[in-house]
């Protein structure tokens, strides 16, 4: 069993990594504000710029040059901040999956702590019963384990398949200019 001691520590802990996990998710929220800001202040001067160089273009062959002249780069601009997003909501996932697996780490211990001083403490003739909750425990933990390393696959292609459509992208676009 579990000392109080124990007790207000794990509480503790667990409440650090709260506030900890609080403020990891609210930098998330900031950058992601700053690059929504950055990117309207971009557009904004591009918008102004454009419609000037709009305003003064001589004849409609002019025009549709510098309207096939955007194309490129509105593509990369939008690739660009694709990118910068994913980075952004990863970076803050990456945090949030460390606390969640070190948490996890900690309960599995304990519980198997637990499990084992139960062994220790149970009346005799019950080695069957034990024998078969430590497989449990340890069939549940290798399930995890498996969940775990398949989400961090599942994840590492999604950021390759987004690291290959974000650099096929701008390419597609300029060609169909």
């Amino acid at each position: 069993m579990m000392t109080p001691e124990q007790i207000v520590a794990s509480h503790k802990a667990n409440v650090e990594t709260l506030f900890g996990l609080t403020a990891k998710a609210f930098e998330g929220v900031e950058k992601m504000v700053e690059l929504n800001l950055s990117v309207a202040k971009a557009a904004l001067d591009e918008s102004a710029n454009n419609t000037q160089a709009a305003l003064s273009v001589k004849d409609a062959q002019e025009l549709l040059a510098m309207q096939a002249n955007l194309f490129q780069p509105l593509a990369e601009k939008t690739a660009a901040y694709s990118r910068h997003l994913y980075d952004i909501a990863s970076g803050t996932n990456s945090e949030f999956t460390k606390a969640f697996e070190a948490q996890t780490a900690a309960a599995q211990k304990q519980f198997s702590n637990l499990v084992d001083s139960a062994a220790q403490n149970a009346p005799a003739g019950s080695e069957q019963a034990v024998a078969m909750m430590k497989g449990a425990v340890t069939a549940a933990n290798t399930a995890f384990e498996s969940v775990q390393k398949a989400v961090k696959q599942a994840t590492d292609l999604a950021e390759t398949n987004l690291a290959a459509v974000t650099q096929t992208a701008a390419p597609k676009a300029a060609k169909k200019k």
